[in-house]
């Protein structure tokens, strides 16, 4: 099959779909897809279906019987019928499905696969039945069955523990957002400082480009009037987008304490206890809607690679992020016309502390895992990326670490491979290599890890001191990574 000329990359993705779905071998089939939404899942299966023949039908938030009808009429459409097709159960249907691929490999897509699960809860039963492993009406088949999805936590069971559809499928795909440097490719920027910015507001989320119906700004002169513009007004899609997707998850039921967590997550309290004090609750009562977010993508868990057990949470969606942080505390505000231009010189420093600072932090964890070659980082193999805490019990401090990376873990002593430092505004200097070289110490100290050959990062989109590129000049194993090097180096 011929990837679309209107794809944008999604190369690995729209392989996988074409060998599920042209796979000849007999026996139907069950795929999985999920990703969270506005990511072009959608737009990847329908071209599947496009060139395959296949059937796609995307179901709706309808009553149990309307959604059996819609279904029973689009595949009359599709086998071109005289009349609907009437269905007494989805059993029925999913029978008939079975049939299209009597004769060789038939295509289905039942997109938004949540709303058909929310009015008939035993379709999962039902396909766990009809995909049985020795039932003739599958061995017979090769129907190529795709369940697609966004709301994650609903998808995530489908397949997990004791599911109906656990060990039933033959693909699952997960669509992510794109990496930072493909969310520059896509919208088409040359200049990397800018790309950070409109990265930590919209991310790699591809429909964004097209809700907005505009080109990016030219220049970082630009970036804030296309932030009023783009984002703040409330006559932009983007403006209630963050609000939507909160809406749109179907576990998230008690949606004023999921927005508080989010809040208290955008606005820095990234520990239990420190969303615990920010919303009022005991840090105890947290462990369900911490679950539930990140569960829904919402929310990422990321553990202290030097301390076990002490967790974090960041914002997975950086225009979530934004909104949370920025625009909700002041969004009776920003509805009311003309206001946006008023509003974002006072919201520009927390933007820039708040939002873009740990976001370049997480690109350049990122940095590390997709992109710093061996070469680099001194090591073929690496294992955990995050961040990291040590104490220094003399200077009465602890010392948080943006960037640490692990070696692989393979039975021996583990291996420090780097540690890192990454600031967007700072000039780094000979002060910062100090530091860094204090925390390795204090590691080799105080932990069993290997820290021979660790090499020390630095990340800065302000540059470095004069003193800090002859010492990396002059030692290896201090790599400094400027924004260039960030998306066009490794």
């Amino acid at each position: 099959m011929r990837r679309p000329d209107d794809m944008f990359d999604r190369e690995a993705e729209w392989a996988s779909l074409s060998r599920f779905a042209t796979d000849d071998t007999p026996g139907a089939t069950l795929g999985v897809v999920t990703g969270r939404r506005r990511q072009g899942k959608s737009f990847l299966l329908e071209a599947v279906c496009e060139q395959t023949g296949g059937l796609y039908f995307q179901a709706t938030e309808a009553t149990a019987a309307e959604s059996l009808r819609r279904f029973g009429a689009h595949l009359s459409e599709h086998v071109g019928a005289l009349a609907p097709l009437a269905f007494a159960g989805w059993d029925e249907a999913v029978d008939a499905l079975l049939r299209l691929g009597a004769a060789g490999p038939a295509t289905v897509v039942l997109d938004e696969f949540p709303y058909l699960m929310k009015v008939a809860p035993d379709l999962p039963s039902v396909l766990q039945a009809a995909f049985g492993p020795r039932r003739p009406r599958r061995t017979g088949s090769r129907t190529r069955l795709v369940l697609c999805g966004s709301a994650l936590s609903v998808m995530g069971r489908l397949l997990a523990g004791s599911a109906p559809l656990r060990g039933r499928a033959t693909l699952e795909l997960a669509v992510p957002t794109l990496d930072f440097r493909l969310a520059r490719e896509f919208w088409e920027v040359d200049d990397p400082r800018l790309a950070v910015l409109l990265h930590a507001v919209v991310g790699g989320t591809p429909a964004y480009r097209d809700f907005l119906r505009g080109e990016p700004p030219a220049t970082v002169d630009g970036f804030d009037d296309w932030v009023v513009r783009a984002v703040l007004d409330p006559s932009s899609p983007l403006f209630r987008e963050a609000r939507y997707l909160l809406s749109e998850e179907p576990d998230l039921r008690d949606s004023a304490l999921y927005s508080s967590v989010l809040a208290a997550v955008a606005g820095g309290a990234t520990t239990r206890g420190g969303i615990a004090s920010y919303v009022g609750r005991a840090s105890a009562d947290l462990a369900h809607p911490l679950t539930v977010l990140t569960d829904s993508g919402f929310l990422l868990r990321a553990d202290d690679i030097l301390r076990d057990r002490r967790p974090v949470w960041r914002v997975a969606e950086p225009l979530v992020a934004f909104y949370y942080a920025l625009m909700r505390p002041v969004f009776a505000q920003l509805e009311r016309r003309g206001r946006a231009a008023r509003v974002w010189p006072a919201l520009r420093p927390m933007f820039t502390s708040q939002v873009l600072g740990p976001h370049f932090e997480q690109m350049c964890r990122t940095w590390v895992t997709d992109f710093a070659t061996p070469a680099t980082l001194g090591v073929d193999l690496l294992g955990d990326v995050g961040h990291g805490t040590i104490h220094d019990h003399a200077g009465r401090a602890s010392l948080e670490l943006d960037v640490v990376a692990l070696g692989a873990a393979d039975g021996r002593r583990r291996r420090v491979v780097a540690l890192g430092e990454a600031k967007w505004g700072t000039t780094l200097g000979t002060e910062h290599l100090n530091r860094l070289e204090l925390a390795r110490e204090l590691i080799a100290a105080t932990r069993d890890l290997d820290t021979e050959r660790t090499r020390l990062l630095f990340f800065s989109a302000a540059g470095f001191s004069d003193d800090l590129r002859a010492r990396a000049t002059a030692d290896p194993r201090v790599v400094l990574v400027d924004l260039d090097r960030l998306y066009h180096g490794a």
